[in-house]
């Protein structure tokens, strides 16, 4: 067996408990040097530079949801968009800050050098009377939505390969030279999109069976690499072909802007990533500044291929705007090139469910049938998510509804909560709660709105098909 792997006692980083002699169990530390020092413990010289967290920040916000983001802006106004996602912007980065915060917090009150976003919560809760005994379900919750939002990227993986493999497959025999008009191919029937999910499901099973995520690195700088050429020649095309003049509306549908918020939170999808690139900086006291950098730069990036891929292709956008590509070699192979970079990052948005979920299942056998459990486990985990995307092969409602149900919580929920949870009894100004209430409420009815729109929308297009 792997010494990388520890069944029993989980990541190393999220276990470790060393109570510092320089710091009060019950209050936060007397300065914020002393507090600090926890936390260069663990990333240190050792750890990963400013530029590096960087480049991991926009990695963990930049994936499908980007490439959504133009039917977001269709659902949602081509004025009332772009503002509207502005606006989700500044929200995300507060709250991703508020839980920094909060772990430092509790983490110098606790005497701990890290940790996690579910222990946060947890002790976040025990920082109140009357939820103490309950606190560990906290912990639990903030697990569940983690999983059901990573496993739902993977879904959302399946629909976007077998949805841009197909449109390759089809157009292959009309594909040519010519991407100066979006003239598309006539395309030639093959499989069903499910038949794609079905061929690529064992790919899958070989890909999540590597538990070292080390001797993925080399195919994710790879990935990395391919992924931002596929983004430049992306935004070169829709800005080049924008038609004039601009006939689009400038407001969308209201019973719309439900599946644009499930859109555009899922696109924000790094919040999960936040603790842990903080904890591994060689000067974690630089991450404040590097986060707001990092997510000026992921909005930025979200507005403009939202607006440019909106105006370019106008009502005709496809739930990724690689399918409205034209069907010239050079964008053909830019599908191709996007998906292996998705295809190697089913893995890491893989990692986290499975090292939640795994650790309790092999606690359960023998030594001798560890293995047998592990590798069972990710198979049944792999096997669910294309189940999944086969009842759902629509890949904009799969987003709107994984961002609705999920990233709504662990991005707009939970963390206005959590500060009040954790600072009720260091004199929260009135007006802080009250904007912590106010953010969680507009988190919660994107929630609500958003699952029960993208459900009826599945169900409507379900009907109509059959």
């Amino acid at each position: 067996m792997s010494s990388d792997v520890s069944y029993h006692n989980g990541p190393a980083f999220s276990r470790l408990d060393t109570n510092s002699p320089t710091e009060e169990e019950d209050g936060p530390p007397s300065s914020p040097t002393q507090g600090r020092s926890e936390y260069e413990r663990i990333g240190g010289r050792a750890g990963s530079s400013f530029f590096q967290t960087l480049i991991h920040l926009l990695k963990g916000n930049i994936g499908t949801g980007l490439l959504g983001l133009p039917l977001a802006v269709k659902n949602a106004g081509l004025v009332m968009g772009p503002l509207s996602l502005l606006v989700m912007g500044i929200v995300a980065v507060h709250c991703m800050n508020q839980l920094v915060k909060c772990s430092h917090h509790l983490s110098a009150k606790l005497g701990k050098p890290f940790l996690d976003y579910g222990e946060v919560v947890e002790y976040g809760m025990e920082n109140v009377s009357c939820l103490r005994r309950h606190s560990v379900w906290g912990r639990r919750l903030v697990n569940l939505f983690l999983i059901v939002t990573q496993l739902g990227f993977c879904c959302v993986y399946f629909v976007f390969l077998s949805d841009n493999i197909k449109q390759v497959v089809e157009a292959a025999n009309g594909t040519t030279n010519d991407c100066h008009t979006n003239q598309t191919a006539v395309l030639v029937p093959s499989f069903d999109s499910r038949i794609y999910m079905l061929i690529f499901l064992p790919f899958m099973i070989l890909l999540v069976f590597t538990r070292n995520l080390r001797y993925l690195a080399p195919f994710s700088v790879i990935a990395n690499v391919v992924m931002c050429v596929s983004l430049v020649l992306i935004y070169y095309y829709s800005a080049s072909n924008i038609p004039y003049p601009i006939d689009l509306p400038s407001v969308g549908r209201a019973k719309d802007y439900p599946l644009f918020f499930g859109t555009a939170i899922f696109a924000f999808e790094g919040i999960g990533v936040v603790l842990p690139l903080e904890n591994k900086m060689q000067k974690p006291q630089e991450f404040s500044k590097l986060l707001y950098l990092g997510m000026f730069i992921v909005t930025l990036l979200y507005i403009s291929l939202g607006t440019i891929g909106y105006l370019c292709f106008g009502p005709h956008i496809g739930g990724s705007i690689t399918l409205n590509l034209p069907d010239c070699w050079t964008y053909q192979v830019v599908k191709l090139l996007y998906s292996f970079g998705i295809y190697i990052t089913y893995a890491l948005q893989f990692y986290v469910p499975a090292e939640i979920l795994i650790p309790h299942a092999v606690a359960r056998v023998s030594g001798r049938w560890e293995l047998v459990v592990d590798l069972g486990v990710r198979v049944a985990l792999v096997a669910l998510t294309c189940a999944l995307a086969i009842l759902i092969p629509e890949l904009d409602l799969v987003i709107s509804l994984v961002g609705s149900v999920s990233s709504s919580a662990l991005a707009l929920i939970f963390p206005p909560i959590l500060q009040i949870l954790t600072f009720h009894n260091e004199g929260l100004p009135w007006w802080v709660v009250l904007k912590n209430v106010v953010i969680s409420l507009v988190g919660l009815t994107g929630f609500v709105a958003g699952t029960y729109v993208s459900i009826n929308e599945i169900i409507v297009r379900n009907g109509s098909k059959h």
